[in-house]
């Protein structure tokens, strides 16, 4: 149930796109590479039994043998690997990048795979040359040079980062970094724009945050997929688990099947999706951003006993902002939640916990995804950030 006051975020777009219409190129692409990982997956299988069953004499059983198919989970799995993308892999194109940015873009994903950076670090690394050399090896500048800010990064010698050779060497300026971003506690569920500043100290800490759509499509353009990675390092980095930020900054709010969807056919005016989980079930922010709302809306007036379908609106409800027009509105929750507006909150940080107050039948969280003000499909945008929703 939508609550009786609506709440529009309006954030600036950037650069000749909006975040939608980057949102839906990465759903778009992310869709094209579960095709290809699944014919890949599934042509690979095929080849490996026959060579398995013609090496062991066997290959006449391959006719009798009613052996069960590979499982649709198993090709999701499999179809959400990616790859170091190596130094003889063909460059792609993203957007108006040159091959010289992808070239610098598929060094720093290199070092960050070498060095076992988790491929959100990727990301940060990558949003951050954006912004500082628009991904481009700067020498110094003379008289037009910042300080003496030097290379990718626009590190500088006098502040400890390396020599002015040094920094003209891209997979030096990638290595210091990720060196300096590890060390940030819980960078991983950081904001990009908040990660990247407390790396590089800009005079502009906010103004990564317009590079990070741009970002994770280089960077699942390099991988075939890589912003689907944990936050965890693995050998075999897969999907998001439920409770694991994806590399892209997604989490599911809470694990749990999902129960009525977004507007179907029964309930077209349905703005989200209700997952089904216990009383007192903990409800955790999608995503960092800032608290805008934390209300209790019922026309009861009482969000701390359970509501009924007869009653109006949202019950005790909480929404962030996550900037480039992305908010989330979490609904239902047993009583006031644990943040306040104005709070900076982390991805999977607690916001309150599930109940059933409101317009509500049962214990369950309402969770909406909004675009500059207009709901879309929860399940496919939590999908496209590497973060489905699944029990």
């Amino acid at each position: 149930m939508k609550p009786q006051r609506t709440l529009t975020d309006r954030s600036a777009r950037h650069a000749g796109s909006s975040p939608y219409d980057q949102y839906a190129r990465q759903l778009a692409a992310r869709r094209r590479a579960q095709r290809t990982g699944k014919r890949v997956m599934i042509m690979l299988l095929v080849l490996g039994v026959f060579m398995a069953l013609l090496c062991g004499g066997l290959l006449p059983a391959l006719f009798f043998d009613s052996s069960s198919p590979l499982e649709d989970e198993q090709l999701q799995a499999a179809s959400c690997n990616f790859n170091n993308p190596g130094g003889g892999a063909e460059l792609g194109s993203v957007g108006n990048l040159s091959k010289e940015q992808m070239g610098h873009a598929r060094t720093i994903v290199d070092v960050g795979w070498e060095m076992k950076v988790p491929s959100r670090g990727w990301i940060v690394a990558i949003a951050t040359a954006m912004q500082e050399s628009n991904l481009r090896n700067l020498a110094h500048l003379g008289a037009r040079n910042d300080h003496d800010s030097i290379g990718l990064f626009q590190q500088r010698p006098s502040q400890g980062w390396g020599s002015e050779l040094q920094l003209m060497d891209p997979r030096y300026t990638s290595r210091k970094f990720y060196e300096k971003l590890l060390t940030v506690p819980n960078w991983q569920q950081l904001e990009v724009t908040v990660a990247a500043q407390r790396v590089q100290r800009s005079a502009f800490p906010d103004a990564y945050a317009k590079w990070e759509s741009l970002a994770i499509q280089v960077v699942d353009e390099l991988t075939r997929g890589g912003t689907y990675g944990r936050v965890s390092y693995g050998a075999n980095p897969m999907c998001a688990d439920p409770g694991v930020v994806s590399a892209s900054g997604w989490v599911v709010p809470t694990t749990g099947p999902v129960g009525s969807g977004f507007r179907t056919r029964e309930r077209p005016q349905h703005n989200g999706v209700d997952v089904i989980v216990p009383r007192y079930t903990s409800i955790r922010a999608a995503s960092a951003g800032t608290v805008v709302t934390v209300l209790c809306n019922a026309s009861t007036n009482n969000c701390d006993v359970d509501g009924s379908p007869q009653v109006k609106g949202c019950g005790w409800y909480v929404e962030v902002s996550h900037g480039n027009g992305f908010m989330t509105r979490y609904c239902h929750m047993v009583k006031q939640p644990s943040v306040k507006v104005g709070d900076r909150v982390t991805a999977g940080q607690l916001l309150g916990e599930v109940g059933s107050s409101g317009n509500s039948s049962g214990p369950h969280l309402h969770y909406e995804v909004h675009f500059q003000g207009d709901p879309i499909n929860p399940e496919e945008f939590m999908s496209a950030q590497g973060a489905p929703m699944r029990a």
